[in-house]
């Protein structure tokens, strides 16, 4: 039995309501499951020279932590343990010889996989099992101490402590992460996480400031812009009488109503500034690549094949498959008919839609609200004296976009929360085979969703919104009813940017609250009890398991919340350049409030290897790959930048100032005796004959009246030469950037090349001096008989 070597000691919680089994793994257990887990261990302390030292590294010590927390433990060649060459290894303590992450990762894979009865002639096994049916009520690794306080045996590394003083506190966000230190105590898993978050957040660094660069530029050069000036210019803008943005209940507004939110604008208008924010992705997710290698030489990860893991099926799979068949590596291995699983994966490719559809349906019904509501809002800010002040500023489409906002941001919360339990349903409904199955598949329906769910709003602003509206007299309906919205004079990109910052901030701000304030509340709630109680009555078990459970799925969402966060600074980055600022201050808190729950509020996870962040990588490359071409769309389609160049280049008729006349230009004339009774506003108490439309069409007294111009086709096809151009520049730049980088640095490979040679080394000699020893009394003997096969 699995189970038959392993110690247990049984004590009762102070109250008498649970009762404790605390397992202790034995030194000839750790060394038999360390070799078939195939577990590293020290043979010689390593030799190789270090990098040779930065210059700069005099100035970056503020940023540093000590040595001992940097670097917990000297660094070793090492060797996949044997028990056949145990004197091999430096094995100079058996009870510290394997760390208390390998410790707890050994006992885990023997809970998960022993049997402990039949049912129906099924057998059953495992502690997953055991914690589901309610025969455990919980199965957790010990923390190694008091977060706030040292132990007080001496023997106690207090590695939680540490962790708490120089990583988990708020004041140390300037400091570098102890990543060694996380990895002994926590396993590789989570330290690749943490170590990707903190790379992550440095790359927002660059990205930040040239964001915050260009924002700054937008603002000092407010008062120059050409097209502002008009707009607000009483004069011109003043005079410019445009066409009601609703039927009859709107009225007839002067251009100038609209001066600050143009000026608003301006402040997001550097719409070039994508292209060095891309390119910074670009190089995040290659240095990434270099760094995530040199983490597994490091972390004697290099050999560590997650194929191995692969073939070690999930113990819900062989649970619930009962029939056998023949695996060529494995032998004989349960599996489920093909029939069950096409059955199974029509139902939750199905279920998977109608969530999509339903998101979709969601959206649309927070179109018809903007579509519904326009108007009213149009009449409230006319009618209501107290809002004339800020009528300025706050106009009827940006009263409408912020209420829809954060209507919308209402509905994406609500519908997350309900789709992660389908989402977890359906995929436990599949039965994958291997964990990293489950674990891909769940990511691919979570993703898919949250993609939809975040990104929706955002594409609709910025491709749909004001771009079939028609001309006057002949507007586009939704459903026959509703007329579609129009973009404010100066273009939707500052919607686009309120929709952006309500969503993301309220995504940052809500998943901050989840993450440190709910788990805190439930610890005190179930705390309350125990705090009146002495210490000593108060054991170290029973306090961790008061605290939150981490779960299997902890490091899923905390990637899943970052993705989603990578999609908005580089999806949308050209028309919020602060995207990646407000990113920065968020990761800066998010990495300290993960290291804080993790230390403070949760149990110990169970300690899992990885070598890289998994399909995640994937997924942020595709989403680098569309950010081009979604941004080029922005810039050709949403903001008015090729307009802009088309009117300098071809039809200003200015020399002086060539962009002066351009508000004029992009505005067409409506002769109102031509609206329909529809259409036509209720009130025209100016008697106004003509008014304005942003559009390029001819007059009502041309031949070709109210048809397209030909410089709306030069426009158009400006835009598209833009698209095709600056897609197939990014792209080349792109693939060049990611040629020219190589995955692993130079000297990482000759590292693991010296290593190697190193380790083979040792082994062979290890090998013949065991050789001779064997052979020494054999060449004794054969002496004695004169028997001799060869002389040399």
């Amino acid at each position: 039995s699995l189970m038959s070597d392993l110690t247990f000691l049984g004590q009762e919680s102070e109250d008498g309501k649970i009762y404790f089994v605390k397992i202790h793994a034995p030194w000839e257990v750790l060394i038999t499951y360390a070799e078939v887990l195939n577990i590293k261990v020290p043979i010689k302390e390593n030799d190789i020279p270090s990098t040779v030292e930065n210059p700069l590294d005099c100035m970056l010590a503020p940023l540093r932590l000590p040595e001992k927390v940097m670097h917990p433990e000297p660094d070793y060649f090492t060797a996949p343990f044997s028990k056949d060459k145990q004197e091999l290894y430096l094995i100079n303590d058996e009870s510290t010889f394997f760390s208390p992450s390998m410790r707890n990762r050994i006992v885990n894979y023997i809970l998960t996989r022993c049997p402990y009865g039949t049912e129906e002639g099924k057998k059953k096994f495992g502690i997953k099992r055991l914690l589901n049916n309610g025969t455990y009520s919980a199965a957790y690794p010990l923390h190694d101490c008091q977060y706030w306080k040292k132990a007080n045996d001496p023997n106690c590394d207090n590695e939680r402590y540490t962790l708490y003083m120089e990583w988990a506190r708020f004041l140390r966000f300037y400091k570098e992460q102890p990543l060694d230190l996380i990895r002994k105590y926590y396993g590789e898993k989570i330290g690749i996480y943490f170590a990707w978050l903190g790379f992550y957040t440095e790359m927002l660094f660059l990205a930040a400031v040239v964001g915050l660069i260009c924002f700054l530029y937008g603002l000092f050069t407010m008062d120059e812009n050409m097209s502002s000036k008009e707009i607000c210019d009483p004069a011109i803008g003043g005079e410019i009488i445009m066409c009601p943005l609703c039927d009859r209940e709107c009225e007839y507004w002067r251009l100038n109503t609209t001066c600050q939110s143009s000026e608003v604008s301006i402040w997001f208008s550097s719409h070039l500034s994508f292209l060095f924010i891309l390119k910074t992705v670009t190089l995040f997710l290659e240095f990434w690549k270099r760094r995530q290698a040199r983490l597994k030489y490091e972390w004697d990860l290099v050999d560590f094949e997650e194929e191995q893991q692969q073939l070690q099926l999930r113990p819900e799979y062989e649970a619930k498959c009962t029939q056998k068949k023949k695996n060529p590596v494995t032998q004989m291995e349960p599996y489920l008919p093909i029939t069950s699983q096409a059955v199974r994966f029509c139902v939750s490719g199905t279920t998977v839609l109608f969530w999509v559809s339903l998101i979709i349906a969601s959206m649309i019904a927070v179109i018809v609200y903007r579509l519904a509501v326009y108007a009213a809002f149009a009449s409230l800010m006319e009618n209501t004296q107290t809002l004339q002040p800020i009528s300025g500023l706050l106009t009827p489409q940006l009263a409408t976009s912020v209420t829809a906002s954060c209507l919308n941001f209402v509905i994406i919360m609500i519908l997350n929360f309900l789709y992660e339990k389908i989402a977890i349903w359906i995929t436990d409904m599949e039965i994958p085979r291997t964990h990293m199955e489950y674990e891909n598949r769940l990511t691919m329906k979570m993703f898919l969703f949250q993609f939809v769910n975040y990104y929706s709003s955002c594409f609709y602003v910025a491709f749909f919104k004001g771009k079939f509206v028609g001309y006057p007299g002949a507007y586009t309906y939704m459903f026959n009813r509703w007329r579609n919205e129009e973009c404010d004079p100066a273009g939707c990109l500052i919607e686009l940017t309120t929709q952006l910052t309500i969503v993301m901030a309220g995504k940052q701000i809500w998943g901050n609250i989840q993450e440190a304030i709910v788990p805190w509340i439930c610890n005190w709630w179930g705390r309350r009890k125990a705090r009146n109680n002495p210490e000593n009555l108060y054991s170290r078990w029973e306090q961790d398991h008061d605290l939150q459970i981490f779960g299997a799925l902890g490091l899923f969402y905390e990637y899943l919340e970052m993705v989603i966060q990578f999609g908005f600074i580089t999806l949308f980055v050209a028309s919020f350049p602060l995207a990646p600022l407000l990113a920065l201050m968020n990761n800066i808190l998010e990495i300290r409030v993960d290291s804080w729950k993790l230390t403070t509020q949760y149990r110990r996870p169970v300690a899992a290897k990885a070598h890289s962040i998994g399909v995640w990588q994937e997924i942020l490359n595709g989403m680098a790959i569309l950010s081009v071409v979604t941004n080029a769309f922005i810039v050709a389609f949403t903001s008015d930048m090729i307009p802009r160049l088309v009117y300098y280049y071809a039809y200003s008729e200015n020399e002086d100032s060539p962009m002066s006349g351009y508000i004029n230009n992009s505005l067409s004339v409506f002769q109102i005796s031509d609206f329909p009774d529809r259409n036509k506003p209720k009130l025209n108490p100016e008697n106004f004959v003509i008014c304005r439309y942003r559009d390029y069409r001819y007059p009502p007294d041309h031949e070709r009246k109210y048809l397209h111009t030909m410089q709306f086709w030069h426009i158009l096809a400006a835009k598209l030469a833009f698209i095709i151009i600056m897609e197939h520049v990014v792209f080349i730049v792109k693939f060049f950037v990611a040629w020219m980088i190589p995955d692993v640095p130079a000297d990482v490979k000759a590292k693991i090349k010296r290593e190697k040679y190193l380790t083979q080394k040792i082994l062979h000699e290890y090998e013949l001096e065991k050789l001779k020893e064997r052979l020494t009394p054999a060449v004794e003997n054969a002496e004695n008989y004169y028997c001799y096969d060869m002389i040399i």
